[in-house]
């Protein structure tokens, strides 16, 4: 009828056979250019019938399996050269140096961002070190009146949380959080509207330990395996403190935050004086360990720090430091497997927390390679007791005495149902913040009235 009888998809596929089969015979892979020719001769002579008889099984063609599907060898036969375009990587790089505080989804207009901007240096002018100590009975009705609501969680940065700190302010909630990518978000909480979070990237890997400054809470410290920054909002920047390779951790040695110690993942330990111009350390030192993931400074004689990695948990003098040959001057033995954390006790220092894979406290501790690694830490108005995240179900955050008792454990099956890795404790007000894979924060408080 001058109409072609084959259909437009019909027509397609036989296109595609042809030029597979061109394709094979161009890589002199014959048997395959043949069978597709065949395939193709045998439609065009088989479209003039009106209707095509089924087809029996030996005419079913035999269905091509790669030879990577079959686990075959190739078999000396040149493949054409393949030119693939180089992936673009997802994050741009973070140049060396200071940064302007510009947050990362206002693409350099600052305007929604000041009024966060301002809370946090109006709560950081006035510096009120409140000490608040709580008999066990009396804290444990303050856990008791601490709850989880939907308006007190919020998701403050893009990927997995690995670190956050909490402000020292007793009038605004101030919250940072930083992630897996070189994110910090920040929070005031106490702003209900979405301007009251907004999320900068002064890094470009994960934010693995970040500290408001204790003498000057308008400084927050954050490193990652590249920088320790400090974000200054004062002057809207964040400066460069100091620029290393696999850098783990950090914690003050002083009040004043001038000097820090800093862990690194090849189990070194640096030492970095902020009044010191340039970006260098002062010292690198050879531990002894393979690793060191944290370490940590005693709370009163501040010239001892704690360091943390492998299966290793010792105490250091660092008076005596230097660069290789160091002796601890005390070691925590017993652990057989990875160290995640180890930490002094907020008051007198007088005990240490760890956490482990070993899983102590019959505790499980084994999150995996998606979730941040628990960390179990001291609640700073209370000498006895340490929070830690829990893989239990409903999902919870669990307190502990130093006993290994169970002091309580706080949850929320309606709101809260993920792991929360990382946790952080307000230092004089009932508020614990906890932080899960997802980049959200989940604050329990107690209930306001009114």
């Amino acid at each position: 009828g001058g109409h072609s009888p084959l259909s437009a998809y019909e027509r397609k596929r036989l296109k595609n056979i042809t030029e597979n089969a061109k394709f094979f015979a161009a890589l002199q892979l014959h048997e395959t250019a043949a069978r597709l020719q065949r395939i193709a001769t045998k439609k065009q002579s088989s479209v003039t019938k009106s209707r095509a008889k089924p087809k029996k099984a030996e005419e079913e063609p035999v269905r091509r399996r790669s030879m990577r599907l079959q686990r075959v060898e190739p078999t000396g036969i040149a493949m054409p050269e393949v030119f693939t375009q180089p992936i673009a990587e997802e994050y741009p790089q973070v140049p060396a140096g200071p940064l302007p505080m510009l947050p990362e989804d206002q693409m350099g207009d600052s305007k929604l961002s000041e009024d966060l901007l301002a809370v946090w240096m109006s709560i950081s002018e006035v510096i009120v070190v409140t000490k608040v100590l709580m008999v066990l009975c009396r804290y444990k009705d303050s856990l008791n009146s601490m709850v989880l609501s939907e308006e007190n969680i919020r998701k403050v940065v893009k990927s997995r949380v690995c670190s956050m700190a909490i402000h020292p302010s007793e009038s605004i909630l101030f919250l940072a959080a930083g992630d897996k990518t070189g994110q910090i978000g920040l929070w005031n909480v106490d702003c209900r509207s979405e301007e009251g979070t907004h999320s900068f990237i002064p890094h470009n890997d994960a934010v693995s330990c970040m500290h408001f400054s204790p003498c000057n809470p308008a400084h927050l410290l954050s490193l990652s395996s590249e920088a320790l920054r400090c974000g200054d909002v004062t002057r809207a920047v964040f400066d460069e403190i100091y620029r290393g390779e696999e850098m783990s951790s950090f914690d003050f040695l002083e009040g004043g935050a001038s000097t820090a110690v800093v862990g690194q993942w090849n189990g070194d330990i640096v030492m970095v004086d902020r009044r010191t111009p340039g970006t260098s350390a002062e010292l690198s030192a050879d531990i002894g360990f393979r690793r060191t993931r944290t370490v940590h400074v005693h709370p009163v004689h501040k010239q001892y720090f704690m360091a943390a990695g492998s299966v290793d948990v010792a105490v250091y003098d660092v008076r005596y430091l230097k660069t290789s040959k160091n002796k601890p001057v005390s070691s925590l033995q017993g652990h057989t497997k990875s160290v995640a954390s180890a930490y002094f006790s907020p008051v007198t220092g007088h005990k240490v927390v760890t956490v482990c894979a070993d899983d102590k406290l019959r505790h499980n501790n084994n999150t995996g390679r998606w979730l941040t690694r628990f960390r179990a830490v001291w609640d700073p108005k209370q000498e006895e007791c340490f929070v830690v995240g829990s893989l239990v179900q409903p999902r919870r955050i669990e307190v502990f005495q130093d006993t290994g008792k169970l002091v309580h454990t706080l949850c929320n099956p309606d709101c809260l149902a993920s792991v929360c890795s990382i946790n952080v404790l307000h230092p004089s007000r009932n508020i614990l913040v906890g932080g899960n894979s997802s980049g959200r924060l989940h604050v329990f408080r107690e209930e306001t009235t009114g």
